[in-house]
């Protein structure tokens, strides 16, 4: 009776359960979410990777730095945050006496969630959300549970391998401007032109994601983000070498991007964009491990601004939501019709004070012990009503 009682009350971790290391890093990279986002919703004659052709040299400057540390790096890590926090969802379940089919359960109530919030954001507001995504990417991923260390890596070592391949795929290096579904006109030409792209990322945006959600799971089991203390001398050479080649892989296509080097042919754009995607997971990683470790570094008496940017990793469901939002408000002709007005310096600016925004009113529900409002809701949907916590995303 205990352990049937135990299972039905498992909930999320409380606030002071929670590690510093992954809300730190979730808080720190809605930065480069919002500064990864934003530039493509910028209009121009000429766009290439999301990036006018046109800038001035400030511009320019901005194009090298976002496509070679921020574009394609930040979304790796909140994968590997996603598998991560499943990983830990699904221990405290089995720790509580649930057996594997109540977990699944579990999940697949978070997944659903997932799926019809990222819906609602796609029509509402941005049409190039994750949510879903991710939502599918659970579905499909709580059968990796089970499986054993090296069947995780193995799988995603081959998702990792795939996703290398040299193609004309990748948004790196892509020459379309915003669409209608980017910019509709009015909201009615905004479902009409989003109903048929969500489910084109919704399914295969799991792809893409596939590698560090595994690596995620993996790790989770081993807590390596929670007790950085027992893996330095995986996290040391993760922050190194993951760094390094994301840094070294991004360079073909940012020196290009910014005009510093040619545009190449099309063969040569189908090497260096695949390996510049590819090579982001790598950089996904050496930034969870980088943060951890600084995380390691700060200690547990950390100050204000620390446990600001905590607080939005605490409510990065809220915070990621938030920045939809000001997209819509900013960008969309029928509210503010900025894309044909701002450059990549002043979008960067733009993004940058939405994420300050998010950190200063997460920091006020943190003061106040107010838990994000969409966490509520997935909590409530994941747990029921006696769920009370907050958790990882």
């Amino acid at each position: 009776m205990t352990s049937l009682q135990n299972a039905s009350t498992a909930g999320p971790t409380g606030l002071r359960g929670r590690a510093l290391g992954p809300d730190l890093a979730r808080g720190f990279m809605l930065l480069f979410i919002a500064l990864a986002n934003s530039h493509y919703f910028i209009t121009a004659d000429s766009v290439l990777g999301g990036f006018p052709q046109d800038g001035s040299g400030v511009d320019k400057v901005f194009v090298l730095l976002i496509a070679t540390i921020v574009d394609g790096r930040a979304f790796p890590l909140f994968g590997l945050l996603f598998g991560y926090g499943v990983a830990q969802i699904a221990r405290r379940q089995s720790e509580a006496g649930r057996d594997p089919r109540g977990v699944r359960r579990l999940l697949w109530r978070r997944s659903l969630f997932l799926v019809v919030l990222g819906f609602v954001d796609a029509m509402l507001f941005y049409v190039g959300d994750i949510l879903a995504a991710y939502g599918v990417l659970l579905f499909l991923g709580v059968w990796a549970i089970r499986w054993k260390a090296r069947t995780l890596l193995i799988v995603a070592l081959l998702f990792f391998v795939v996703t290398s391949l040299p193609g004309g795929g990748s948004l790196a290096v892509s020459a379309d401007a915003p669409d209608a579904s980017m910019l509709p006109p009015d909201l009615f030409a905004a479902f009409e032109a989003r109903i048929g792209v969500f489910p084109v990322i919704a399914l295969l945006g799991p792809i893409g994601f596939a590698a560090p959600f595994l690596i995620g799971l993996w790790a989770g089991r081993r807590r390596v983000l929670e007790q950085p203390d027992n893996h330095l001398r995986l996290l040391i050479p993760t922050a190194v070498v993951g760094i390094t080649a994301s840094i070294a892989g991004a360079l073909p296509v940012s020196l290009m991007l910014s005009g510093f080097i040619d545009k190449p042919s099309k063969d040569v754009l189908e090497l260096i964009g695949p390996l510049h995607d590819s090579t982001g997971v790598l950089g996904g990683l050496g930034y969870a491990a980088l943060i951890v470790l600084i995380a390691r570094w700060i200690g547990r008496d950390h100050g204000r601004v620390t446990q600001a940017i905590a607080a939005v990793g605490q409510r990065s469901l809220s915070c990621y939501l938030t920045q939809s939002v000001v997209w819509t408000v900013a960008f969309t002709p029928y509210f503010g019709d900025l894309s044909g007005h701002l450059g990549v310096a002043t979008t960067a600016l733009l993004a940058t004070m939405t994420w300050l925004g998010t950190v200063c009113l997460a920091y006020w529900m943190h003061l106040r012990s107010y838990r994000g409002p969409m966490e509520t809701l997935v909590r409530r949907f994941t747990y029921g009503r006696s769920s009370g916590s907050i958790a990882a995303v």
